[in-house]
């Protein structure tokens, strides 16, 4: 009797934090709930490439062969992360739905079966991976006998770190899609420390050179793990894991795969296109060349990472609304977001450009390779506030459910026009064509995207007119009734 009383008032405080979210997610001051979303998890991530930044730091002291190798590995990460977005931003996408609809058990049967799923993929990933270690490092470009022996010491234990982090990628978008992404940020920051802790000590107090930085990656994304699974275990969160939830019909998890598809297509990508780069980078400027642009990729990613962190705190305002119907407040937030991450994303452009020269005196690298990437830093920054827009378009069909759109703009940055720039500048343009790529093809992306955008827009005119239009449908069939 006492334990179905408990549970009875469990059940009650989840409900009534799950109708506190409801009235705060569509009701509350526009630029007040993006902002207050969007900061914490922008700030998460950007802690998480200056980490990468740290790492990239210390093992550059080890010789344009060291850095080149765990620049070559950012392909291995970009398959990791395919499979931890796609199922991380599949079943966000949905839960921030299900939770705007109020179904709060639709949304833990997501989550609880998202995160089995992913545990699973993410075993495979590390199974495959040991098993043929040394093709893959030579297929990501570390082909010189040194930077493949480098590649293979940092690879083994990210590939032992891949079933945490596509478990962590799922639980973090949970998080945001139910507006708790100061929760998110705790467990990335707390990893990210680590790692910068554990970087020093290992690699040079501890003389494990390279391995020691795998090392403290691998622990940190044990710690971010284990961080985010105690905020469910203590049930901070309205979405619950629990393996009772886990579904036994394929129907959950294809919804969430269709969903998540265009987060697979463009990390998928993404691992491609550094792959080509980097080979390239090799045919052209060797270490020093591959080194450079592991730098500048590093860098990049910290300023993605401000678009990605924005819209990632606009992904369960949008879900929350548009499930709502407050089409309105969906216009506002795409408006007010692009607005903001534009802004943004000029102003560390404009910063990053002033200072590229500096930044790569920050590593301990070669000349040519300092030359090399304030040179590529500097192209990057002249279309880095041209991103927000092509990632916008593409994240909104996604939450909203339009999987073809939404894979389409997914695909459009690098499959449309990075792989064909990394093909062709350098084959016309050397190295200068390389350092040019990712401009190039961020330019094309933008206008790209603009048609898809101004469509979204006549929909929700579309839509919200139809959302008028149906109380006065039945209010007239009312009156028709009171008349006969």
């Amino acid at each position: 009797m006492e334990e179905t009383v408990s549970k009875n008032t469990e059940e009650i405080e989840v409900e009534k934090r799950e109708r506190a979210q409801y009235v705060k997610m569509t009701q509350k001051k526009m630029s007040r709930l993006v902002i207050g979303l969007g900061i914490p998890t922008m700030l998460s991530m950007m802690v998480t490439s200056l980490y990468n930044l740290a790492d990239t730091a210390f093992v550059s002291r080890l010789g344009d062969s060291a850095i080149a190798a765990v620049s070559n590995l950012l392909a291995l990460m970009s398959i990791i992360q395919a499979v931890g977005f796609t199922f991380g931003m599949g079943s966000g996408s949905i839960v921030s739905r299900l939770l705007g609809k109020r179904d709060r058990k639709g949304a833990d049967r997501v989550a609880s079966s998202t995160f089995a799923i992913a545990a699973l993929c993410g075993g495979l990933i590390t199974l495959f991976g040991l098993i043929f270690l040394t093709p893959l490092m030579k297929l990501f470009g570390s082909t010189n006998p040194e930077t493949l022996a480098y590649a293979k010491d940092y690879a083994v234990y990210i590939l032992i770190s891949a079933p945490f982090m596509c478990m962590s990628f799922v639980m973090n978008n949970v998080l945001r899609a139910e507006g708790k992404a100061v929760l998110s940020m705790i467990g990335l920051v707390v990893g990210a420390v680590v790692n910068v802790g554990l970087d020093p000590l290992l690699i040079f107090v501890f003389g494990l050179g390279v391995k020691g930085a795998a090392i403290a990656t691998c622990s940190s994304q044990v710690i971010s793990f284990s961080v985010l699974l105690f905020m469910f275990c203590i049930r901070k969160t309205v979405v619950r894991l629990s393996v009772r939830a886990v579904a036994f019909k394929c129907k959950v998890y294809l919804d969430v795969i269709a969903t998540g598809f265009p987060s697979f297509c463009r990390q998928i990508l993404a691992s491609v296109c550094t792959v080509l780069l980097m080979n390239a980078a090799n045919a052209y400027g060797g270490d020093a060349a591959q080194a450079a642009l592991g730098v500048v990729n590093k860098m990049f990613m910290l300023a993605f990472s401000i678009s990605l962190g924005i819209g990632q705190g606009y992904q369960p305002v949008l879900g929350y609304n548009y499930s709502a119907k407050h089409f309105d407040r969906v216009r506002l937030a795409y408006l007010f977001t692009l607005g903001f991450s534009t802004a943004l994303m000029a102003g560390f452009a404009a910063l990053c450009a002033i200072l590229a020269p500096w930044i790569m005196q920050a590593f301990s690298l070669s000349a040519q390779a300092k030359e090399i990437g304030a040179i590529t830093l500097r192209l990057q920054c002249i279309t880095m506030p041209l991103l927000p827009l092509n990632f916008m378009a593409g994240l909104t069909y996604q939450v909203v459910g339009n999987k073809a759109v939404a894979s389409l703009i997914s695909i459009s940055r690098q499959g449309l026009f990075y792989i064909p720039s990394v093909l062709l500048l350098p084959y016309l343009f050397q190295l200068r064509g390389i350092e040019a790529c990712q401009a190039v093809s961020d330019f094309f992306a933008f206008f790209f995207a603009i048609p898809f955008t101004l469509a979204f827009f006549k929909t929700l005119k579309k839509e919200s007119a139809k959302a008028q239009e149906a109380p006065l449908e039945k209010e007239g069939i009312r009156d028709g009734g009171l008349e006969e």
